[in-house]
């Protein structure tokens, strides 16, 4: 990339009458102006945002940086897309980041959103002790969560019921008359994983059904996980009749286990998912899901995060949204 030395060397010129032609300021005359707007087309200079910024001593980058962990996953594109519209209406622009759930990564990326200059984060953090997320936060920059928090640190967040979304699939199918329900956690590390959980446990001790160890599964999180937790609850000598999966990933790897066995859902086998997908009434037969209200958590998150950014004093707030139960006919 082209930087202002060697547009400076290109047109014979110093440094500082390259900077007064880039910020139109001091006088240059005409031939000299040429010259050095010729040697920027020709190198096809981009000016530095962030040197930019600190040049025009702007207080606003209008940059909002987002951290989701799993761009496969269709929740956080929902939420993305929430947070885009906030922000676009607002005249920010986001850079988004995908951690993969890799925290050596997060770390990357959250080092590359500070050089940049935001005006303020919305993540995901890949856990709830994340150092690096704790320091940008008690440092003062404008931070919301989305989905997970920061254990014993004052921030926004905007989460669902976990817990209460998960009963009610439980409930669901305990009212069916399923008995021996099988649960497939995603990664225990993540809070809203361990409410789906303790939401599954409530619902087993609300109607006195025995909580069975070898079936509850925790995984990672993802499809592949899904599928392996799935086969091995299908492979015990007595299988689940059936099976509450913590997210959408795992439910499409649990769905590819199931056919694997030639189950039919669901008479052999009932499965409820948390997230609802929108392909998932295309499935066949159709999915019971947990819905989850993606795209307002993205539009609220960015709302509070406009607001913290304005407002820096005000005190935090944790937004707790409602889950629906879809009833279709995988139950």
């Amino acid at each position: 990339m082209a930087s202002m030395n060697d547009i400076a060397r290109r047109a014979g010129v110093s440094i500082a009458t390259v900077s007064r032609v880039l910020n139109n300021s001091g006088s240059v005359n005409e031939a000299t102006r040429a010259r050095i707007l010729k040697a920027i087309k020709d190198l096809k200079y981009q000016p530095s945002r962030v040197a930019k910024r600190l040049r025009s001593k702007s207080v606003s980058s209008n940059l909002l940086g987002v951290l989701i962990p799993d761009i496969q996953n269709p929740f956080y594109v929902d939420v993305l897309r929430g947070i885009e519209d906030i922000a676009y209406t607002n005249n920010y622009a986001i850079i988004m980041c995908n951690y993969s759930q890799d925290e050596k990564k997060e770390k990357l990326y959250l080092e590359i959103l500070q050089s940049e200059a935001i005006d303020g984060l919305i993540a995901a953090p890949a856990n709830e002790q994340d150092v690096q997320l704790k320091k940008m936060v008690r440092e003062g920059l404008p931070v919301v969560c989305v989905d997970r928090g920061l254990q014993d640190e004052d921030v926004d967040i905007v989460v669902v019921d976990n817990r209460e979304g998960a009963f009610k699939a439980v409930e669901h199918l305990i009212k069916l008359g399923r008995r021996r329900i099988a649960y497939i956690s995603g990664l225990q590390t993540i809070p809203s994983s361990r409410y789906r959980e303790k939401g599954y446990l409530d619902a087993l001790s609300s109607y006195q059904i025995p909580v069975v160890p070898e079936l509850i599964k925790h995984g990672d999180s993802k499809y592949e996980g899904g599928l392996v937790l799935c086969e091995e609850l299908l492979n015990l000598p007595e299988p689940p009749d059936a099976v509450f999966t913590g997210n959408n990933l795992i439910t499409l790897g649990a769905l590819e286990s199931i056919h694997k066995h030639q189950l039919r859902i669901p008479d052999d086998i009932a499965i409820v998912g948390f997230d609802d997908m929108i392909w998932s009434s295309s499935l066949n037969p159709s999915l019971t899901a947990v819905r989850q209200p993606a795209y307002d958590i993205g539009q609220r998150a960015c709302e509070l995060l406009l607001q913290r950014i304005s407002e820096p004093g005000r005190a935090c707030i944790k937004m707790i949204l409602k889950t629906e139960l879809i009833v279709r006919r995988s139950t």
